[in-house]
């Protein structure tokens, strides 16, 4: 299959830093369809040959394993083409539908890695030049929109030139090795679903967190925080997936409708539940890595005073027959005690306990990043003599050992699902909107408190608010348990 793959915003830091790097891996392991071209397109004025050089040395800041020899290189430079368009001229993008139309490939994917404020532009321009046929798509980053109200206008530009099927909302969390085995956990075995349900499990937990700060992205995070950056997208797509109802099928519509049904079934949100259920903080200056590290307001390019959220915990409930009752919590944040990215699913303890001493309730946890794996965290017996306490065990299953070989990455798959036209792992837009839906109440009781986000170290689990959200229903963060 012959494909054209064309990055607007050819020069940024997610093409050369997430998209080239994922390619080059799809390249290398044998993975990307023979017969394709990949073309960047920016403001400046460069050759193919220029462009290919400095890729070659953006690669050198690429992970060591992932990096290219100089004869790996050379090859999947040959695919590697550079065209200057300023975006808001028409003719720009006539001489694109003509380069498009030399060799007319099977599939023309054009990936929209730029400002999300560019996509209604874009979108339009490439309608008006014709570039929206049945073999086009068009994949969109996230942040898709500010609030509802930018994320509908953007939608309906989208719509209005691409149909459902063409448009690739992109979250990369979906891409993730360990969120694909979250639904064969579920779907593919049927040890877990019988016990998928509010008889058995007593909590939910959902973390996103990151050890660093801001760094020199303090303009963009500050007009966006961890609320519209990880929440709205990430942790909520993370959610649907974990309380989703079994697809009639595995594909992509019956996987999106039931997705759509859980964000639809979330606990609204009023300006009371917003006091009560969510946990804001900004991290103030502490230690990462031993190393002494400035607070936000300190970062660069941040404005002094600011009250942007750089970390968020909240509350909230599936309200339907298989979850009523059953909290989620959710959190995420910038600066926090580690890089980790896992769901626990807390199971409810045996109803009547016949050994000594205090024994856990079982829990699953699914680890996201930095390794992707899932953990089953059991009691046994040691065998040491009669009425000895239970020790627990885990069963531990390392993704990385269990399919060594070829991984792919989640960019590497979202991006092969894109050219490929599986739009499984992406997002619908009445998902999207919905998601939107459900957030706006917290946005609009945060624009209505002066109090500002509460303080916390950097270095910490956020502040000792999201503890007491927890400890509230009688129950403990998991590096609290």
């Amino acid at each position: 299959m012959s494909f054209d793959l064309v990055f607007f915003g050819g020069t940024g830091d997610l093409t050369w830093r997430k998209l080239m790097p994922a390619l080059f891996q799809a390249f290398r392991h044998g993975k990307l369809p023979a017969g394709g071209r990949i073309l960047a397109v920016a403001r400046d004025e460069q050759s193919d040959d220029k462009y290919r050089g400095w890729l070659k040395e953006r690669f050198q800041e690429v992970e060591g394993a992932k990096r290219p020899t100089d004869e790996e290189f050379a090859r999947f430079a040959d695919m590697l083409h550079y065209r200057r368009m300023d975006l808001s001229k028409p003719e720009h993008y006539a001489g694109l539908k003509q380069w498009l139309e030399e060799r007319n490939a099977d599939t023309a994917v054009l990936y929209l890695a730029t400002s999300p404020h560019l996509f209604p532009q874009i979108c339009e321009q490439l309608g008006v030049a014709g570039l929206n046929t049945p073999r086009i798509r068009v994949v969109l980053e996230k942040p898709l929109g500010h609030d509802l109200q930018s994320a509908q206008e953007i939608n309906r530009v989208v719509r209005s030139v691409f149909s459902e099927t063409q448009a690739f909302r992109i979250d990369h969390y979906l891409g993730k090795p360990s969120v694909q085995n979250l639904m064969a956990l579920r779907f593919g075995n049927a040890l877990f679903e019988p016990l998928w349900r509010r008889e058995s499990i007593a909590n939910i937990q959902i973390t996103l967190a990151e050890a660093i700060g801001v760094g020199t992205r303090g303009d963009f995070y500050d007009r966006t925080g961890a609320l519209r950056d990880m929440v709205q997208n990430h942790a909520l797509q993370l959610l649907t997936m974990i309380a989703m109802e079994p697809p009639s099928r595995n594909d992509a519509d019956a996987i999106r409708d039931e997705k759509l049904k859980v964000l639809r079934s979330l606990k609204p949100f009023t300006e009371e539940s917003v006091g009560r259920d969510v946990v804001r903080g900004q991290y103030r200056a502490g230690t990462a890595g031993g190393q002494p590290v400035v607070g936000y307001l300190q970062e660069v390019k941040v404005p002094a005073g600011s009250q942007c959220e750089t970390f968020v915990a909240l509350r909230t409930e599936v309200q339907n027959w298989r979850w009523a009752g059953v909290p989620f919590y959710l959190r995420t944040g910038k600066r926090l005690a580690a890089r980790d990215a896992q769901i626990v699913v807390n199971f409810r303890p045996t109803p009547h306990s016949i050994f000594p001493g205090h024994n856990p309730a079982n829990k699953l946890v699914i680890n996201l990043q930095p390794e992707d794996g899932l953990e089953l965290h059991l009691l046994a017996a040691k065998g040491a003599g009669q009425q000895e306490q239970l020790a627990p065990v885990s069963l531990d299953l390392d993704f990385d050992k269990a399919f060594a070989e070829n991984r792919v990455g989640a960019y590497e798959r979202l991006l092969l699902d894109a050219i490929a036209g599986r739009l499984n792992l992406f997002v619908r837009s009445d998902e999207q909107e919905q998601a939107w839906r459900w957030v706006e109440p917290i946005l609009d009781a945060w624009g209505k408190d002066s109090t500002g986000p509460r303080p916390y170290a950097a270095g910490t689990w956020g502040p000792a608010a999201a503890s007491a959200l927890v400890a509230r229903d009688g129950y403990a963060w998991s590096e609290e348990q």
